[in-house]
């Protein structure tokens, strides 16, 4: 069973690598995120009745959510990676989205919308810093875009989750979602969770439901399970520039271009960071592996999934000139600059340095169409019927994700009749 909401067109700016920008975490706060994390449950627990895959900010806000509203469950967090939220997330620009660019009335305009309200909230009650510096859209201003740290947004929702009795499992790479074919040996709960999660190291989580929030790997955690592996997830890099300091003085807040409706990418912009600095960019390029940040990382799994999976030959060839200009602009600094001197004739080559990238997780089918839409998906039988996967949560995900989670934490509800 495919549920699909709308959820129409977007972009992410998306960026990251080894800079410090604006990583910082609270301070005073506790943040120990590694192994299995603080918890309201023995370490040792190895079953839950709900267990969310992936430790990015829709992850982590659809924990928060969920545990909130069933305080009575055992609910466990997994995260392949050591730490939480270091990929889509901890690669964000960090832009809080007013909801001016997407459809009226539309779904996604309506989450965003009623995110940004959220996350400014939940700044304010968490004292997470924010600046709301507004947006300069060509002759539109647009004052209640902002700025945040995305990943101290999603530390701090883990925090939320944590505090409330749900376990964060952390260096969790899962291997394999399966129905058990037996209880375990001495068990008392007998079958009472029947679903088993195991990782790359050979350990097993059980548990009654599942809800996966993967991201790049959302496609194949979905397969993995016996479920639908379309849509396809294709990377695309998006590299940024950063204006030398004493030039930062130039932008005051973010400048955008007029997005061009045939693409879910906003198109290189001005975007203030909360530690000062400037970030020129994204551009958008195909990266040929799904955390390939650098230009020449390389997966022969995740070419050959692009090749031969999904559709993306077929959006090559309708958008050649696009993705030939995206790659021109990647390699010669000076054909941004002259695209950026559209907005600030100042600017020189002289005054801006290469800087951090990230990979976006698009969703696209097999006719390679871009899959701009919210899609939940399960499946059939016994499996399929206790696992609801979050296939595609595009941009503005990160404004949205306390709005999204509620609509999981609904969806979860419905589905599972919790």
């Amino acid at each position: 069973m495919l549920r699909t909401l709308r959820y129409l067109g977007g972009a992410c700016g998306l960026a990251g690598g080894d800079f410090p920008a604006a990583c910082g975490l609270s301070r005073g706060r506790p943040w120990l995120l590694r192994g299995v994390c603080r918890c309201g449950r023995s370490a040792s627990t190895s079953s839950f009745d709900v267990v969310i895959v992936g430790g990015g900010i829709v992850g982590l806000a659809s924990a928060r959510a969920l545990i909130q509203r069933h305080s009575a469950l055992s609910l466990g967090l997994l995260e392949k990676e050591k730490d939480l939220a270091l990929h889509q997330t901890g690669h964000n620009s960090g832009v809080i989205h007013s909801g001016i660019y997407y459809k009226p009335a539309s779904l996604k305009a309506k989450l965003c919308v009623q995110g940004a309200a959220l996350i400014y909230e939940y700044c304010s009650k968490k004292g997470i810093s924010y600046k709301q510096c507004g947006k300069g859209l060509m002759a539109i201003d647009c004052p209640y875009t902002g700025i945040v740290d995305y990943r101290q947004v999603a530390l701090s929702f883990a925090q939320d989750f944590q505090d409330a009795g749900g376990s964060v499992l952390t260096n969790f790479e899962v291997k394999d979602i399966e129905m058990a074919k037996e209880s375990p040996s001495g068990s008392q709960d007998g079958m009472k969770y029947p679903i088993v999660i195991r990782n790359t190291k050979g350990k097993e989580i059980r548990c009654q439901y599942v809800v996966t929030c993967a991201g790049l790997y959302s496609d194949r955690i979905s397969e993995m399970s016996g479920c639908s592996p379309e849509p396809r997830i294709v990377p695309f890099r998006g590299d940024y520039l950063l204006l030398k300091p004493e030039k930062c003085y130039l932008v005051k807040g973010n400048i955008y271009p007029v997005p061009d409706s045939r693409f879910p990418f906003l198109g290189v912009h001005f975007t203030p960071r909360m530690d000062g600095s400037i970030w020129l960019g994204p551009n958008a390029v195909l990266a040929f592996k799904r955390e390939g940040y650098k230009p020449f990382d390389f997966s022969a799994r995740d070419v050959m999934d692009i090749i031969i999976n999904s559709g993306l030959v077929k959006l090559v060839v309708e958008n050649f000139s696009y993705g030939v200009n995206e790659m021109y602009k990647a390699c010669f600094l000076g054909a941004t600059v002259r695209y950026l001197q559209k907005f600030i004739p100042e600017i020189t080559v002289s005054d801006i340095l290469r800087g951090p990238a990230g990979v976006r997780a698009q969703a696209l089918d097999r006719d390679g169409n871009l899959v701009e839409d919210f899609v939940f998906d399960g499946g059939v039988g016994d499996i399929g019927s206790r696992i609801l996967h979050v296939r595609n949560a595009p941009s503005p995900a990160a404004t949205s994700s306390l709005a999204i989670s509620g609509m999981i934490a609904d969806e979860v509800q419905q589905r599972f009749e919790l």
